[in-house]
């Protein structure tokens, strides 16, 4: 059993759901990044989705993209990531997902990237731009190293696709709060509850909502019907904020800890 499957099967016995934050790997730096994987595990994380930089991140939003230019200007790559991964894992203890675009996996080599991550403490690999019809060498690579393979749901695939994405899933699977890119919004779009009822109707893996939660409000309205929140954009907003602060790692680890509900 993995360690994601682990987290979330404890988590449904003792009837509560999960958090899961997303940083930018090398923003502000790859030394920082180290640290708040801690500190986020320390503040309340169940999971932790940690972005590999690139250059064209068409499937998020202003906040996200600046991020990943910043980590780019630092020569972060894919070994950097893994290596920042693997200092940190006996401290955070929680669950990794990398969370990247296909692109710079394949750079760095797909064979390469099972064994390398496996090794840092990875445990699963989301890749927002690879579909399940065409994934099928990149999973078995990730099954061989017992890395699970990650897909998105939108609120716009079709009820075969979302079979599909069942099949092919493991860990958990991502659902997409709405159409677009990434980004804080007010209000979590009406559309995640049905699609994870959806998902519901063909898979028993967990469900995870993200794309636009930024507080904790919206964490508990998404926990009403999902297994797991991401917040991503407003933490990453909030490191951009606190750039420079000499306490950057705490007070982002106090932003998570305010996004907690207080019926946990």
């Amino acid at each position: 059993m993995s360690r994601i499957t682990e987290t979330f099967a404890r988590l449904r016995a003792e009837g509560r759901r999960a958090l899961i934050p997303f940083v930018m790997a090398g923003d502000p730096d790859i030394g920082t990044t180290r640290d708040l994987l801690a500190e986020l595990a320390h503040a309340g994380a169940n999971l932790i989705e940690v972005g590999v930089p690139f250059s064209d991140p068409v499937a998020d939003g202003p906040v996200i993209q600046r991020a990943a230019e910043r980590a780019l200007r630092n020569r972060v790559g894919v070994a950097q990531v893994l290596e920042a991964v693997s200092d940190a894992r006996a401290a955070a203890g929680v669950p990794v997902v990398l969370f990247s675009y296909f692109n710079p996996l394949l750079q760095f080599g797909v064979e390469r990237l099972g064994a390398e991550a496996r090794a840092a403490g990875v445990d699963g690999v989301l890749v927002t731009d690879l579909p399940p019809e065409g994934a099928s060498e990149f999973a078995s690579a990730m099954r061989e190293n017992g890395l699970g393979s990650i897909y998105l749901a939108a609120p716009t695939s079709t009820d075969e696709r979302l079979s599909l994405i069942a099949r092919r899933a493991s860990g958990f699977i991502y659902a997409v709060s709405r159409a677009g890119v990434t980004g804080a919004r007010a209000e979590v779009s009406a559309e995640a509850e049905s699609l994870v009822a959806r998902l519901r109707k063909v898979s028993d893996l967990p469900v995870a909502v993200g794309f636009g939660i930024s507080s904790a409000r919206q964490v508990a309205d998404v926990w009403r019907y999902a297994d797991a929140a991401v917040v991503g954009s407003a933490i990453v907003a909030e490191i951009e904020r606190l750039a420079g602060a000499a306490d950057l790692v705490a007070r982002v680890g106090d932003f998570l800890r305010d996004l907690l509900p207080t019926a946990r």
